[in-house]
């Protein structure tokens, strides 16, 4: 820690706090001479990609948007490496995150507000960003496919001598998602060209990367996963993950009043939206990568998300039509 402090010249460390959230990168908060800042040990990202992200914060920052620029080093770079680890330092912003269900309707509007113009803001060609290209494919996942992973994880807990509790939780949603699969098999999307505009996208506008303070979003964080995407793609699955309840179903009320937010700054055609959210719809339906942590990587870290996307896919496959319709709000 002394060499990254003598890196950035921010004096005396008076504390270092580890940041317990988060799935990916390590964090930690430092008080130093110069202030207190958020300083991120970068793991999964490569560094060209993230040295590209803080520099369009800086650009989003003076556009008035709601990011941390990067706190530059002695070099004026915002990325500093140190053998084979990079860190990025940040200012500290005090706030704190808040899942879907603890906001209002005003509150979810103007979450989808904000998200519609950081689309706007990354458009801007001000913004230090490459050609959006042709258009971002998307192939969903073969029914076979799916239901030859679920065999491989039937597979793997009936090896197991002594089945837990969660093993045997698993064993039972496996079976029902497999019934879930063959019943919808022909409702695969049918190409791999997501409907609508596309541009440069936040990557992961989730609720443990933006921070409130007094009703406001005081800050959108982490930006590793800037790229190009559907822009419906990124309106859809911000408000699944926003708005899913641990009991299984999403907070439709909140999910009209965010997309009806995004909206007001960014149109989307309502064949657009459908389009993104029945392909969300496939893609959880067929995805397994929660079970992939536990059994392949002994991270236990997703279990919890397992139990609750199962319970999800379950109650959005019997209603579709009204979810379809709560995202196609004005």
């Amino acid at each position: 820690m002394p060499a990254v402090a003598d890196a950035y010249e921010l004096g005396e460390v008076h504390s270092v706090r580890y940041l317990a959230e988060g799935l990916l990168n390590r964090n930690w908060k430092l008080d130093t001479d110069k202030g207190s800042f958020a300083l991120k040990e970068v793991v999964n990202t490569p560094v060209d990609k993230l040295r590209r992200s803080l520099t369009v914060l800086s650009r989003l920052k003076t556009a008035g948007l709601p990011v941390c620029a990067p706190y530059l080093s002695v070099t004026s770079e915002p990325l500093v490496t140190m053998g084979h680890r990079s860190y990025c330092l940040l200012p500290w912003v005090e706030g704190a995150h808040r899942q879907g269900a603890e906001l209002h309707r005003s509150e979810a509007h103007a979450l989808g507000s904000l998200l519609g113009r950081i689309h706007r803001g990354l458009a801007d060609p001000a913004v230090p960003l490459g050609h959006v290209g042709e258009r971002p494919r998307a192939k969903g996942t073969a029914p076979e496919a799916a239901l030859a992973e679920a065999d491989r994880f039937l597979g793997t807990i009936a090896r197991l001598d002594e089945p837990g509790l969660f093993d045997q939780a698993t064993e039972r949603a496996l079976h029902q998602r497999k019934r879930l699969i063959v019943e919808h098999a022909d409702q695969r999307p049918a190409d791999d060209a997501p409907a609508g505009p596309w541009g440069w996208t936040h990557g992961d506008f989730q609720p443990l990367n933006v921070l409130w303070r007094q009703g406001t979003v005081a800050a959108v964080l982490d930006w590793d996963r800037l790229g190009i995407r559907p822009y419906a793609e990124e309106v859809v699955r911000t408000a699944q993950v926003q708005f899913g309840t641990a009991n299984g179903y999403l907070d439709l009320d909140l999910v009209a009043a965010f997309v009806t937010g995004y909206r007001s700054q960014r149109d989307l055609a309502d064949e657009d939206l459908a389009d993104a959210v029945e392909r969300l719809w496939w893609k959880r339906l067929t995805d397994y990568w929660q079970l992939q942590f536990h059994y392949d990587k002994n991270d236990f870290g997703a279990d919890a998300l397992w139990e609750s996307g199962e319970r999800l896919i379950q109650w959005w496959t019997e209603e579709r039509d009204t979810v379809r319709v709560a995202f196609l709000s004005r």
